[in-house]
């Protein structure tokens, strides 16, 4: 379980500078005197188990919890009527059984998202009421598609609710992982009459008022609240203890092994819209890491920012095909150290066992990697691969989870 945070008193403060001193003399080294107070890395279920069951539904965060996920991931976006539902986009079609139903045929529409025109169903389009007539599918080619129609798309109070009676039951903290999907666009939609649905910071103030309720304002809150765009995660810095995870894109991996960056991967999109020339590579050198401290306590990086693979032509597996799965591992970028060394965390993203694969054929054995460097947790789609992969970590820690989160640099408590 975690414990809660307290604000040590002055007094306590002085006893441990007291002591503090006392034991300068035959101090280990910080980082290994802090071994014990170290926390296991953590398992995040990516939009729940979504390798064995639809994502976004009670049913695979359920099972992503009984295979063993620390923390489970609700992406978030807002219905016609203000209400927050797992979905891990604005657009249902994919997602969703939303096509078979004539009723809705001409909700079918064309809205900009980050840019990009999109034609789908999408959420703010319908209130609650509608969308839980709705089932989630397998949106994943090749995945098992026996639950498409079973079951419904959740609200945040629904996740939140199964996450804290799956505490109590299992005796672990279980953990949730929002994420604010795509904010600048919910902050300007336009419903009927040119009217603006939600406005500014809607979205960050509706989060945070429930997370508060259920959860405290506090640093040690089971909760990391993730996002892509960075002006919304500087508001919620004001705002909030909670933990704030700054997200970082890319579109694709280079042969040499460095990233490539197209929009919209190329750059937050609150960035593109007030003419920020920093892409989410910048985000990541040593003056953008200090740029994301004064306002976030964790860095979630795609998986190639961490490790280098290149494609050198080399059948590695002997499958008699060249894949991604058969690059050359070079090793870290030097992004997880040169992060922990400004007292950032690190979540990566996202481990399938079926895909994504660079450098690596065995999954279990790609996430060891990542816990080997020393993540402090990663996203995926296979929970029970996950935690088997954390075990065999020369990083996995048998200590009860402790709060050991600082407060943010620059951070205004309200």
């Amino acid at each position: 379980m975690l414990k809660p945070c307290y604000k040590p008193s002055v007094l306590a403060a002085t006893i441990v500078a007291i002591l503090g001193f006392q034991n300068a003399a035959n101090a280990q080294p910080h980082h290994e005197g802090h071994e014990s107070m170290r926390n296991n890395p953590i398992v995040i279920g990516h939009r729940g188990a979504s390798g064995y069951r639809p994502e976004h539904t009670l049913e695979g965060y359920t099972l992503a919890i009984e295979m063993g996920a620390d923390f489970i991931e609700p992406d978030l976006v807002l219905t016609k009527d203000g209400h927050m539902i797992a979905r891990h986009e604005p657009m249902i079609g994919g997602t969703t059984d939303v096509a078979s139903h004539p009723e809705f045929a001409d909700r079918k529409t064309t809205r900009m998202l980050d840019g990009v025109q999109v034609t789908d169903w999408f959420a703010s389009d319908f209130t609650l009421a509608e969308i839980k007539t709705l089932h989630a599918i397998q949106a994943r080619a090749g995945r098992d598609k026996q639950y498409d129609g079973l079951f419904q798309i959740p609200t945040l109070n629904e996740v939140i609710a199964l996450a804290k009676s799956k505490s109590k039951e299992t005796g672990r903290q279980i953990g949730i992982y929002p994420e604010i999907k795509h904010s600048t666009y919910h902050a300007n939609l336009k419903g009927a009459n040119d009217q603006a649905l939600f406005g500014l910071n809607y979205f960050e103030n509706k989060l945070l008022k429930k997370l508060h309720k259920e959860y405290g304002n506090s640093a040690c809150a089971p909760v990391f609240i993730q996002s892509f765009e960075v002006s919304n995660l500087q508001y919620l810095s004001h705002k909030t203890d909670i933990p704030l995870v700054q997200l970082v894109d890319a579109d694709d991996v280079n042969a040499d092994g460095s990233m490539s960056l197209v929009a919209p991967y190329k750059q937050p999109y609150d960035f593109v819209v007030k003419g920020d020339q920093r892409t989410f590579a910048d985000l990541l050198s040593d003056e953008g890491l200090d740029f994301v401290k004064s306002y976030a306590d964790a860095v979630g990086p795609w998986k190639p920012y961490l490790v280098k693979t290149v494609d050198d032509g080399i059948d590695r597996n002997g499958d008699g095909k060249i894949t991604i799965n058969d690059r050359r591992v070079d090793g870290s970028t030097g992004v997880v150290e040169m992060a922990h060394d400004k007292g950032l965390k690190v979540h990566t993203w996202t481990f399938r066992n079926d895909a994504s694969g660079y450098g690596f054929a065995d999954p279990q054995a790609e996430m060891t990697y990542y816990f080997d460097l020393g993540v402090d947790g990663l996203f995926t789609d296979f929970a029970d691969t996950g935690v088997a992969a954390r075990d065999a970590s020369v990083n996995a820690v048998n200590e009860p989870q402790q709060c050991d989160r600082h407060d943010r640099k620059n951070h205004h408590h309200h």
